[in-house]
């Protein structure tokens, strides 16, 4: 097992055992976790709303912390959530990584934003 295979399994173990410990199982249902993911995820927007592109390349230290607290409960939220529906998110990952190569092949793609179906 890979470092960062690992490190994922422990975090899913340390999530089951937070959420057993409090009884919260109860509350994780995919609903509940998706709706929760998407408030976390906005959470993490608003600290980006009203900057410049270059101000949000170059946060301050304060800012920055603000941010990684906030993806590490986007990163929480993912990782109950593909655990209680028991889907593997590298796995399923790696796959949408294969899905988007095939769409977004590079000569087409390359230095462009443009969506798939407008290359």
């Amino acid at each position: 097992m890979t470092r960062s295979a690992a490190t994922f399994d422990d975090l899913r173990t340390a999530l089951r055992r937070f959420a057993a410990a409090r009884d919260w199982q109860q509350f994780h249902t995919p609903k509940n976790l998706a709706m929760a993911l998407a408030v976390e995820s906005a959470e993490l927007l608003e600290l980006f709303q009203w900057l410049t592109p270059e101000q949000s390349a170059r946060l301050d230290v304060r800012s920055k912390n603000a941010v990684a607290e906030e993806i590490a409960d986007v990163l929480l939220y993912l990782t109950r959530l593909a655990d209680v529906l028991g889907i593997d998110p590298i796995a399923a990952a790696r796959r949408k990584i294969r899905v988007n190569a095939r769409k977004y092949p590079v000569r087409q793609a390359k230095g462009n934003a443009r969506k798939y179906n407008a290359l």
